[in-house]
C-alpha cells in the first residue's frame, strides 16, 4: 500500500482528456462549445462581444450603461406597503475556521468578511435605529462571542476590527453558534423579531450533538434564519432555512456570493426588516407579531459640571441621557434602561424606522419623445444639465414612425404588419425604446407623482438614503406657503372691507 503521505494523482483517459476540450471550429457567435465523446463539454462566452463603441471610437458610453444598470438593478424591487418589524433583534453569526482563508474572493474570505460586516452594522442601525444587534463567531468548533446584543454601533465595529489581528482556524460549529444565539434572544420581547443571519463560508459543520434538534428549538423559539454561504450550498442550511422560514422561499433565505459585489448585495439587503407573517399563513401562531402598545422615552441630552457613573457601562462621563422613567443616566441612544427596562430613543429614531412601512415608489424611465416633449432640460434634484439626444436615436426614431405609417397602410389595404410588429415597442402615447432592464433611453427618470425629471444619481440617493422624493417634498412646501399667503390676502381683504364699512356709517 503506498504512503499516505504521498500526493494522489488520479490517472486520466484520453477520453476524457479529449472531453474537456474547447473546439477550435466553433462556429462564430457569442458562445464555443467543446463536446467530447462522451457527451461531456463547457461553453464559454464571449463578453467582449457584447461591447459597442460609440460615435467617438471610444466604449465610454458602454461603460456607463453597465453602470447605471447596476443601479437601477438595486432600486428596481418590490414597492408594496407590508406591515414589517421595525423593532428588530438580530444575531449575526460569522464564520472564523480555517475555510475563510481562502482567496476566491479578495483579499481572503476573512478579511472580505470582516469588511463588510463592518459596513453592514453600520447600514444596519442606519435603517433600523431601535433594532439590536449581536455579533457571534466560529472558530474550533466552538461559538465566540464577538460582542453582546447592543443598539450602539461603535461597539461591534471596534469588536470587529479586533478580529483583523487573528487568523481563522479550525471548524465551525453551527449547532454551538445557534444555541448560543438562542440564549442572547432569550429575553427578546414579543413585539421585535428574533433573527440569525449566519456567513458560513465552509463545506461542513463539527457539532458536538444532534443539529436538527437545534433547529427545532429554534422553530420553538420562533427565530428566523437567513444563510448566506460563500462556497457552495450545504444540505443542513438548506434545511435550516426552510423550517425556520415556512412561508417564504428558500431562495430568497439561503444565497450563495458569486463575486465580491454579489456578496456585498447579498449582505446589505439583510437590513430591509422582514414582513410580518399574517393570520391566515401557514405560520406559527407564536410567530405572528400581534399589534401591542408599547411604553417608550425620549430624554433629552445633559450636559453635566462634573463627570458621573452610567448606569450601562459603570464609566465616569459629563455627557449622557437621563431616563425618563427612573432618572438613570445612559451613554447613548437608542438602548433599554438598565434599571427600569423602558425603551429609550430619540423621535428622529423612530421617524427613519417610517419610511420601511411605506417605501418610496419607484421612478420611470423616461423615453427620447418624452423628454423633447417636455421642458425639463435639467435634473430636479442637482440641477445637472441631461444630455441631448443623438442623431442615431433621433433617425431610429423617423424610422419606427416610417415603419408604424406602413403597418397602418397595410392594415387599411386589409394586409398584416406582424413584421412591423415585431419591431416597435408602443406604450401608450409614446414610442419607448427603453431598455428592458429598467435604464432610461435618455438617463431621465420621472416620479409618478409630481412628474419631476431626475438623473440616476439622484434616483439612487432619492431611493437608498433620504427616501423621500425631492419634487413631491417641494410641492408639499409651495402648497403650504400658497395657502398661508391665501390665508394672509383673505385676512386683508376683510380687514379692508370692514374699515370702508365703519368709514361708510361714519358718512
Amino acid at each position: 500500500m503506498a504512503d499516505s503521505d504521498d500526493e494522489y494523482v488520479q490517472e486520466i483517459s484520453d477520453e476524457e482528456v479529449e472531453a474537456h476540450q474547447v473546439t477550435r471550429g466553433a462556429e462564430s457567435g457569442t458562445k464555443a462549445s467543446g463536446q467530447g465523446k462522451r457527451g461531456v463539454g463547457w461553453e464559454v462566452t464571449r463578453t467582449w462581444e457584447n461591447v459597442v463603441e460609440s460615435a467617438d471610437g471610444t466604449i465610454n458610453s458602454t461603460v456607463e450603461g453597465l453602470l447605471e444598470a447596476g443601479k437601477r438593478k438595486r432600486l428596481l424591487k418590490d414597492t408594496t406597503p407590508l406591515q414589517r418589524g421595525i423593532i428588530r433583534h438580530l444575531i449575526l453569526v460569522v464564520d472564523l475556521s480555517i475555510a475563510m482563508a481562502e482567496k476566491d474572493l479578495r483579499p481572503t474570505r476573512y478579511l472580505l468578511t470582516l469588511r463588510y460586516s463592518s459596513e453592514f452594522v453600520t447600514e444596519f442601525f442606519e435603517q433600523n435605529p431601535i433594532s439590536q444587534l449581536g455579533i457571534i463567531g466560529m472558530r474550533d468548533g466552538l461559538a465566540v462571542r464577538v460582542s453582546d446584543m447592543s443598539g450602539n454601533p461603535n461597539d461591534h465595529i471596534t469588536n470587529l476590527q479586533a478580529l483583523r489581528d487573528q487568523e481563522p482556524k479550525g471548524n465551525p460549529s453551527l449547532q454551538n453558534a445557534f444555541d448560543m444565539a438562542r440564549g442572547a434572544l432569550f429575553h427578546a420581547p414579543a413585539h421585535g423579531t428574533r433573527e440569525i443571519l449566519v456567513l458560513f463560508g465552509s463545506l461542513l459543520t463539527s457539532d458536538p450533538g444532534d443539529i436538527h434538534s437545534t433547529i427545532t428549538a429554534l422553530c420553538t423559539s420562533h427565530i428566523t434564519c437567513t444563510v448566506i454561504g460563500l462556497a457552495a450550498q450545504v444540505a443542513i442550511c438548506r434545511t435550516l432555512v426552510t423550517r425556520t422560514n415556512p412561508t417564504l422561499n428558500p431562495a430568497k433565505t439561503y444565497s450563495v456570493a458569486l463575486n465580491e459585489a454579489h456578496y456585498r448585495d447579498l449582505l446589505m439587503s439583510a437590513t430591509t426588516p422582514p414582513a410580518t407573517p399574517h393570520s391566515d399563513s401557514t405560520a406559527a401562531e407564536g410567530a405572528i407579531i400581534k399589534p401591542s402598545l408599547l411604553m417608550m422615552g425620549f430624554p433629552s441630552r445633559i450636559v453635566e459640571p462634573l463627570p458621573t457613573l452610567c448606569a450601562c457601562h459603570s464609566r465616569p462621563t459629563r455627557g449622557g441621557y437621563n431616563c425618563s422613567r427612573c432618572a438613570s443616566k445612559v451613554c447613548s441612544l437608542p438602548t433599554t434602561c438598565p434599571a427600569c427596562g423602558l425603551t429609550l430613543i430619540l423621535s428622529t429614531h423612530l421617524a427613519r424606522s417610517y419610511h420601511h412601512l411605506f417605501p418610496l415608489q419607484n421612478w420611470t424611465e423616461v423615453s427620447w419623445d418624452q423628454a423633447e416633449a417636455s421642458s425639463q432640460t435639467s435634473c430636479f434634484g442637482c440641477q445637472t444639465a441631461f444630455p441631448d439626444r443623438p442623431v442615431a436615436a433621433r433617425r431610429g426614431s423617423q424610422d419606427q414612425r416610417s415603419a408604424l405609417t406602413r403597418g397602418k397602410r397595410k392594415m387599411s389595404l386589409g394586409g398584416t404588419f406582424n413584421e412591423d410588429k415585431r419591431k416597435l415597442s408602443l406604450s401608450g402615447r409614446n414610442i419607448s425604446t427603453a431598455a428592458p432592464d429598467g435604464v432610461s433611453e435618455s438617463g431621465r427618470y420621472e416620479c409618478g407623482t409630481c412628474t419631476r425629471f431626475f438623473c440616476i444619481d439622484c434616483d439612487v440617493f432619492s431611493h437608498e438614503v433620504v427616501h423621500n422624493c425631492p419634487g413631491c417634498q417641494s410641492r408639499e412646501g409651495d402648497l403650504a406657503a400658497e395657502q398661508g399667503l391665501n390665508g394672509v390676502l383673505g385676512n386683508g381683504a376683510s380687514g379692508e372691507a370692514g374699515v370702508d364699512g365703519e368709514m361708510m356709517d361714519l358718512g
